[in-house]
C-alpha cells in the first residue's frame, strides 16, 4: 500500500449530503412559494422533477456545455414547466432562493466527522470541487467542514473543472507534491476517479448505492460507506 501523504475529497455527494440538504429546501420552497394552489403536482413530485433536472443540467456543466448562469437559470424552469406550468408562471425569486437557502443545511453522510477526525493527524487534507466557490463555502461552514481542510479549491478558481486534470494539478501545485502522494476520494466516476487517474492520483470510489458502473478501469479502491476508508488509510 502506498505511503499517501495527502487526501483530496469532493464535496458534493461525498461528505455534504446534497441530496438530503437539497429535499429539504425543496420541501421548504414548495411551501414558500405556494405552488400547491397550480394544482398540478405534489411536493414529492417535485422534489423528484427537480433532481432530474438539476442532475442534467450538472452534467452539462461538467462537460462545459452550459455555464454557471445557464445553469442557474434553467433548472426552476425546465423543472416547473416540466410539471405543466407556463414558464410565465414560474415564481420569480425561486431560484436565488433556492441558492440562498440549500447551502445553509448541514446535513453531511454518516461517519463524515469521525472519518474527519481520524484522518487529519496524518494527512493533509484538501477539497476539489467543480462547485461554485461563495455557495461551497457556505455550505462547508454551515455544515462544519472548515476546520479539516487546508486547501480547497473550486473550478471557479482555478479556470478548469474535473475531469479535466488541469484542476488536479492546480491543486498539487498549491500543496506542493506530487500526484503518488495524493488520494482522491469522490462519488462521481467520471469527474473524481477518472480525472484524479488522467492526473495519475489514486482514488476511492465512494458508492453508497452501490451503483454498477461500465466495463471501465476500476478506481483504485471502492467503498459504500465513509467508514471504510479507515480499512484503507
Amino acid at each position: 500500500m502506498k505511503a499517501y501523504k495527502h487526501i483530496l475529497f469532493d464535496l458534493d455527494h461525498t461528505l455534504w449530503d446534497f441530496e438530503k440538504n437539497s429535499e429539504e429546501t425543496l420541501y421548504t420552497l414548495y411551501e414558500q412559494f405556494e405552488l400547491a394552489k397550480y394544482g398540478k403536482f405534489t411536493c414529492d413530485s417535485f422534489y423528484r422533477k427537480y433532481r432530474f433536472v438539476n442532475m442534467r443540467l450538472w452534467d452539462l456543466y461538467n462537460k462545459g456545455k452550459i455555464d454557471q448562469q445557464e445553469l442557474r437559470r434553467s433548472r426552476f424552469v425546465k423543472t416547473l414547466t416540466g410539471l405543466g406550468l407556463e414558464e410565465h408562471e414560474v415564481p420569480e425569486g425561486i431560484s436565488e432562493a433556492y441558492t440562498s437557502l440549500c447551502p445553509t443545511k448541514k446535513a453531511v453522510f454518516p461517519h463524515t466527522y469521525e472519518v474527519l477526525e481520524y484522518l487529519q493527524p496524518k494527512y493533509g487534507l484538501h477539497i476539489i470541487t467543480n462547485g461554485f466557490k461563495e455557495v461551497q463555502q457556505v455550505k462547508m461552514s454551515s455544515a462544519m467542514l472548515h476546520d479539516y481542510f487546508k486547501e480547497v479549491v473550486t473550478s471557479e478558481c482555478c479556470g478548469y473543472k474535473k475531469p479535466d486534470q488541469r484542476m488536479f494539478r492546480h491543486l498539487l501545485d498549491r500543496i506542493d507534491v506530487n500526484p503518488e502522494q495524493c488520494l482522491m476520494i469522490g462519488d462521481n466516476f467520471e469527474c473524481d476517479i477518472e480525472g484524479a487517474r488522467n492526473a495519475g492520483i489514486d482514488q476511492v470510489y465512494f458508492n453508497p448505492e452501490r451503483i454498477k458502473t461500465r466495463q471501465r478501469p476500476k478506481a483504485t479502491y471502492e467503498i459504500s460507506c465513509l467508514s471504510e476508508l479507515k480499512q484503507i488509510l
